[in-house]
């Protein structure tokens, strides 16, 4: 790899260290012990922790219950995913607003408790379809999603990301769900979650903390590494997931992450010398 990390860390400098989950800290359900570790290590040093995926097929609950059990420690308020950026702009912006929902029944559990009002797919019109990372898709409710935008709806998505690594390989997540609905409609959607303006705004209220306090920690250029570059927070790439080298080289200089590490196991090592 051609890229070189600056002589300079800025990590003394930041409070609020943010962490992609698939990839960054664990792979399926195998942690990175390091990731324990530097975690750890921050939290006795005064550092605050923000766990945020873009997963959207699973709700804060599921990723509290995951991340106690693969030893991260987690508080309730550490924890947020790209089901709640995109719950959070509906409640605000479309209230009342009628939706079709395609995703898992997690998420669909949490938007009909949040009180959205979700269609089944066999409704003549919708207003809104928000496609997500849906594990238990069908045939039919891709037919009604596409059915819904041809006649109008507006189409949201709750994140971009084409593939979700597992312990096994990758598997097509959110992004390649909406690349298909767009294949057949011709409507490309709203997109939530890393790297848009939502997220970092919706981080910013949640823990106080200004993007020049904040960095983040992420396996993906164009999510993890975009929300940094696009907005001003200290972006550092992890080579744990999916992005190699040769990605990090062929990116455009300012597509490129701040810093570049094999893992965090790096991270914590510049840090704390463990």
């Amino acid at each position: 790899m051609k890229f070189q990390n600056p002589t300079q860390m800025p990590f003394d400098s930041k409070k609020l260290f943010i962490f992609d989950m698939d990839g960054t800290i664990y792979l399926g359900n195998q942690p990175f012990d390091f990731a324990i570790r530097f975690i750890k290590n921050l939290r006795r040093n005064g550092k605050k922790v923000l766990f945020f995926t873009n997963n959207a097929s699973h709700t804060d609950a599921f990723y509290l219950k995951k991340l106690e059990r693969l030893g991260f420690d987690p508080l309730e308020d550490e924890i947020m995913t790209s089901g709640d950026v995109t719950l959070e702009f509906l409640k605000r912006y479309r209230s009342g607003k009628t939706v079709y929902l395609v995703a898992t029944e997690e998420l669909v559990e949490e938007y009909h408790a949040a009180g959205i009002p979700l269609l089944q797919g066999d409704e003549k019109q919708a207003d809104i379809v928000v496609t997500s990372f849906d594990t238990s898709l069908t045939y039919a409710k891709l037919e009604s999603a596409c059915r819904f935008i041809r006649e109008g709806a507006e189409y949201l998505s709750t994140h971009p990301d084409f593939n979700c690594p597992t312990e096994t390989g990758f598997i097509p997540d959110s992004g390649a769900i909406a690349a298909l609905v767009t294949a057949s409609t011709g409507k490309t959607p709203t997109y939530f979650g890393k790297p848009y303006r939502e997220t970092i705004e919706m981080i910013g209220e949640a823990t106080g903390y200004k993007r020049e306090e904040m960095c983040i920690f992420g396996d993906r250029l164009y999510t993890d590494i975009a929300l940094g570059k696009r907005f001003g927070v200290t972006s550092v790439l992890v080579l744990s997931g999916e992005t190699q080298p040769y990605d990090v080289d062929a990116a455009q200089p300012e597509d490129q992450p701040d810093l570049v590490f094999a893992s965090l196991a790096d991270v914590d090592r510049i840090m704390f010398g463990a």
